[in-house]
């Protein structure tokens, strides 16, 4: 997207709040007319701004890679490598046991001269209805532990927290609270 393009649609964007703020129960169909040539403006500036095709997956490492149904990111590529390490994890090397004393070199080169996945804290909050993302990702578990115990002596704190340990797959470490499903109240 380049400047005239960011510009354009940044403009007809801030145009269609001032739309939004602007409606009432009785704006006229003059008005209403206006929004939608306004808005269709927006998108049509919209389609030309964007250059690269929608991503396939959820995944910000391989965004257009291949698909993977099963996968909680759809990405073929991370699940393959999830997959693995949970075998090498129960010592599962699968039909690779008979390999030779020595290693085959490789045109990748060997295990140890690739750099390991890091590894993170995720703290989450109950919202009533599914777990989110309540603070940055932490590289050291007390820190967010410590973050998480904040959380919940501030002004107002969720229904439950959990801290969610993250190196090639997701794992559980602990909760704090109970976290109960609440239904959405319907609207008058």
């Amino acid at each position: 997207m380049n400047h005239a393009q960011l510009t354009a649609l940044g403009r007809a964007l801030r145009l269609l709040g001032e739309h939004g703020e602007a409606l009432t129960t009785d704006t006229p169909d003059a008005k209403l007319h206006e929004m939608r040539v306004d808005l269709r403006r927006a998108l049509d500036l919209l389609e030309e701004s964007a250059s690269t095709t929608a991503p396939s997956t959820r995944c910000p490492e391989h965004p257009n890679g291949p698909v993977d149904e099963a996968a909680p990111d759809l990405c073929l590529l991370c699940e393959t490598r999830r997959r693995s390490a949970r075998r090498a994890e129960y010592g599962g090397g699968g039909p690779a046991r008979s390999r030779p004393a020595e290693p085959v070199q490789s045109r990748y080169g060997l295990r140890d001269d690739r750099p390991q996945p890091q590894q993170r804290w995720l703290p989450e909050a109950w919202n009533g209805q599914a777990w989110q993302l309540c603070g940055t990702p932490r590289r050291d578990r007390r820190e967010a532990e410590l973050y998480l115990a904040a959380e919940r002596r501030g002004p107002r704190p969720a229904l439950a927290y959990r801290l969610v340990h993250e190196f090639t797959d997701y794992e559980v470490l602990r909760v704090w609270g109970n976290p109960v499903r609440t239904d959405i109240e319907p609207m008058p």
